[in-house]
């Protein structure tokens, strides 16, 4: 399991300090002059003037990549311009349809060369053997990281040491809002508790006041969805309470039933189950709540930049994004991505060429234009190719701002064992009419965490996973 915080570090990460130290170093280090000594290109050709070099060896090296066709299809023609200019060396790029087919891949015979991994299967890779360490190997090309790439980037791929895999994209979740349905200019006008010019400080307040601004009953809009899941409700947690788990490095329980946590989940879910300004149950059975964005029938959903791109294809819908909604601290949730060559790798020095071709910041740019990737890269994250000024959202820098206040936790992806353990008393926690008894459903949740975190507690095959509610949640009369 892995935790990263900005200004928040598990032991796993301060070990990593290391890395970073000698990234640094490396990023400040001159050239060789000429003169340097053995080491030196020029010397090496001269000890040998009769001899020609011989002719490097055709090599084909094949990389791996998941992500939406189109995101897949500007990593072709990064492939391709790179083609387009190697010698003796080709690549071929290989996609597959999610991070879990090419996991499935490592450790085989059929492992590509080099491949995108997401942050949250690094362990995994790491514990397997599945990957080469990339320190030395970007040392001895050069790569000059310098403020390039931010240090918790750095650090969240760094373990043992040393640079596992080159960090590549960031996936911050942030709130997607209908610019029709909530005008903030209109709000601030109307003395409605509305955020700050640069947007910092969006506190709960003004999240509740904007999901009552786009609740329009004759129009059959609501205000607010965000997954019942146990990643939906963390950045809320982490932001009033500080922490979700008894310990950020080794876990071995949530700590939903602390105070400071329940009164998070208190003030949180005051706004998210409320069924005048949320979506109801049927409705939720008739479309997904991205659905109903896309329709225009709902103010603001979470999600991160991948989400972009679809919602440029709806004709008619105009949206902007915010930082999450903070009740202390400014705290958002989600994923990175990183760049990692195979271990048991037969053309090293060649694979190590073509990474460092990948993250040289045109070919990243290539990538980010198409509107999927936030780069990690920071010098492209700055650039039009990003932020794409023409194009909604109009704040895109809040991608960039939001990587800053960045919760990466393995444990709460979707489909890791304890967000599968916990998921059906977290939903409850949005759906059960009265929340009196939110001690005993927050300790509920805590108990099953245990089973999956705890060796030495029973497994969660053994209790319950919810308490019987009070009967379903009323559904609303729907246009």
């Amino acid at each position: 399991m892995s935790v990263h915080r900005h200004g928040r570090r598990p032991r796993t990460a301060v070990a990593a300090l290391a890395v970073a130290a000698v990234l640094a170093t490396t990023a400040c280090q001159a050239d060789p002059a000429p003169d340097e000594g053995p080491g030196d290109p020029g010397e090496r050709a001269s000890s040998s003037p009769s001899t020609a070099a011989p002719e490097p060896e055709e090599v084909e090296l094949t990389f791996g990549v998941f992500g939406p066709d189109a995101e897949t299809a500007s990593f072709e023609r990064v492939v391709e311009s790179y083609n387009a200019a190697a010698t003796a060396t080709t690549v071929k790029l290989r996609t597959y349809p999610n991070r879990a087919a090419l996991m499935e891949d490592l450790g085989t015979p059929r492992a590509p060369d080099a491949y995108l991994a997401s942050r949250q299967d690094l362990d995994q890779i790491v514990a397997e053997g599945w990957n080469t360490p990339l320190l030395e190997l970007l040392d001895e090309r050069g790569v000059d990281y310098g403020d390039g790439y931010s240090r918790d980037a750095l650090l969240s791929f760094s373990v043992d040491d040393d640079l596992q895999c080159m960090p590549y994209g960031i996936s911050p979740t942030v709130v997607y809002y209908n610019t029709d349905l909530i005008n903030f200019e209109d709000m601030r006008e109307r003395d409605l508790p509305v955020p700050p010019t640069d947007l910092r400080g969006w506190n709960l307040e003004m999240f509740a006041a904007a999901a009552d601004e786009a609740t329009r009953p004759r129009l059959g809009t609501r205000g607010v969805h965000v997954e019942p899941t146990l990643r939906g409700l963390a950045p809320f947690v982490y932001s009033g309470a500080g922490q979700l788990f008894d310990d950020e490095d080794e876990p071995t329980s949530l700590v939903l039933e602390d105070d400071d946590a329940r009164e998070a989940l208190n003030q949180t879910l005051a706004l998210l189950r409320d069924p005048q300004v949320t979506l109801s149950g049927r409705q939720l059975r008739r479309a997904s709540a991205l659905e109903w964005f896309e329709r225009g029938r709902l103010g603001m959903i979470t999600g991160t930049r991948a989400l972009t791109p679809e919602l440029r294809d709806v004709d008619g819908l105009d949206f902007d994004v915010m930082p999450m909604p903070l009740i202390d601290d400014q705290v958002s949730v989600g994923d990175m991505t990183g760049l990692c060559i195979s271990a048991d790798n037969e053309n090293l020095a060649r694979t190590a060429d073509v990474l460092v071709s990948l993250i040289d910041d045109e070919a990243v740019a290539e990538v980010a234009e198409e509107g999927y990737l936030v780069p990690a890269n920071l010098g492209v994250a700055l650039t039009e190719e990003f932020l794409q000024p023409l194009q909604m959202p109009r704040n895109a820098n809040i991608f960039n701002t939001s990587v800053r206040d960045l919760v990466v936790n393995d444990l709460l992806s979707p489909d890791s064992p304890l967000s599968q353990a916990v998921q059906p008393a977290v939903r409850d926690l949005f759906t059960v009419p009265v929340l009196d008894d939110l001690e005993a459903r927050t300790t509920l949740i805590d108990t099953v965490s245990r089973s999956v975190l705890d060796p030495d507690y029973p497994p969660a095959s053994e209790l319950p996973t919810e308490l019987p509610s009070e009967g379903e949640a009323p559904e609303d009369l729907e246009q």
